[in-house]
């Protein structure tokens, strides 16, 4: 059996939008996939699960790595790589003889060939220190003359509990957080330039870094929607008036 690596990492190039068969206009992200090498093979035997470590192959200086990040590279004579994260492992069921995932294999956009779904984790954008209306979108007081707009308003009682509740909505650090969407549909893949365009948006700036890898829970396929076999109500009702 065959054991593969279902993620890969990338860069977000930016938003653009296409338009499909039926002359709707979609949205869309262009992401740079790779390419990646695999810098280390977690085994269950080891380290009790399985995995492997990739790190997105950029030109680079080898002295912008930490001393540690140079030695693990060291050892197998990789290339300087400085964004590395771990993707989990597949699998084939089909009883097809294939060789296990070594350290130094590449990691390609190809990999997403066939695939309709992916899941995406980035860093969101960072807000820095925000109000309460632009950070929990509260409303606000009135905006007559005289009173104050933005306020957070009372956030607890003085006699009894005499203290604030934890998870209080306040002012505080908005962004710069990990953020996962799911089932982000796929909408091109092109191998010469390593890119992968999906539908909506991602999280992080232009240029942020991402892990890409296949859906978890892709969605379910509806079968007969707005298709030949969808039954309108009213057209039925009209169909069994006419009988009776």
């Amino acid at each position: 059996m065959a054991t593969r690596v279902t993620g890969i990492l990338g860069k977000k190039v930016g938003m653009t939008q296409l338009f499909d068969s039926k002359g709707d206009v979609r949205p869309v992200t262009v992401l740079q996939a790779g390419p990646c090498v695999i810098t280390q093979h977690k085994s269950a035997v080891k380290d009790g699960y399985e995995a492997a470590q990739i790190g997105l192959v950029e030109l680079m200086k080898q002295s912008k790595l930490t001393k540690p990040a140079q030695g693990h590279l060291a050892k197998n004579n990789l290339p300087p790589v400085k964004f590395m994260r771990e993707v989990p492992l597949e699998t084939d069921g089909d009883g097809a003889d294939g060789s296990p995932v070594k350290v130094g294999d590449r990691v390609l956009v190809e990999i997403f060939d066939g695939e309709k779904f992916v899941d995406i984790v980035g860093v969101s954008k960072g807000k820095g220190f925000q109000g309460v209306v632009k950070r929990h979108h509260f409303g606000g007081g009135p905006k007559s003359h005289g009173s104050m707009f933005q306020i957070t308003g009372s956030i607890g009682s003085s006699a009894f509990p005499s203290r604030v509740f934890k998870g209080m909505r306040m002012s505080g650090h908005m962004g710069h957080e990990r953020v996962t969407v799911r089932n982000l549909r796929v909408l091109g893949v092109d191998k010469d330039e390593n890119l992968l365009v999906v539908e909506g948006s991602v999280p992080g700036p232009q240029g942020g870094y991402i892990v890409i890898t296949k859906a978890k829970k892709p969605p379910r396929e509806r079968r007969g929607f707005a298709g030949a076999a969808t039954v309108d109500p009213l057209k039925a009702a009209k169909r069994a008036a006419k009988k009776a």
